[in-house]
């Protein structure tokens, strides 16, 4: 079964850390770019970090340069994303993505108080 399942969400103070991971199965996972997005309430999804296959060139939005940190483990077939400094703002449903394959994960939530 082909499927990316994330989990590591949760609810931290402002200025805290939280790691999200990924895991993905049923594939070959290296192959493609993969991704971190977010969707607050009432907003519109957007993307947070990519990180290349082979390369592993590394791509942040604006808002989080600085304070996240995305990784990949191919031979676990495993995406992360370090999140430091937590701000109110990042509150959101965090979803990983394969973009190549444009496969998706069913969220984790993310509460910054």
């Amino acid at each position: 079964h082909v499927q990316l399942v994330e989990s590591g969400g949760g609810s931290v103070q402002a200025g805290g850390s939280l790691r999200l991971s990924c895991a993905a199965s049923g594939y070959t996972y290296n192959r493609n770019c993969m991704a971190w997005f977010r969707q607050a309430p009432g907003k519109e999804r957007e993307g947070v970090a990519r990180i290349a296959t082979g390369s592993g060139n590394t791509y942040y939005a604006d808002s989080v340069k600085g304070r996240f940190i995305i990784s990949r483990d191919n031979a676990k077939s495993m995406l992360y994303l370090q999140m430091s400094s937590l701000k109110s703002e990042d509150t959101a449903l965090y979803y990983c993505a394969d973009v190549g394959s444009n496969l998706w994960g069913q969220g984790t939530q993310v509460t910054v108080s």
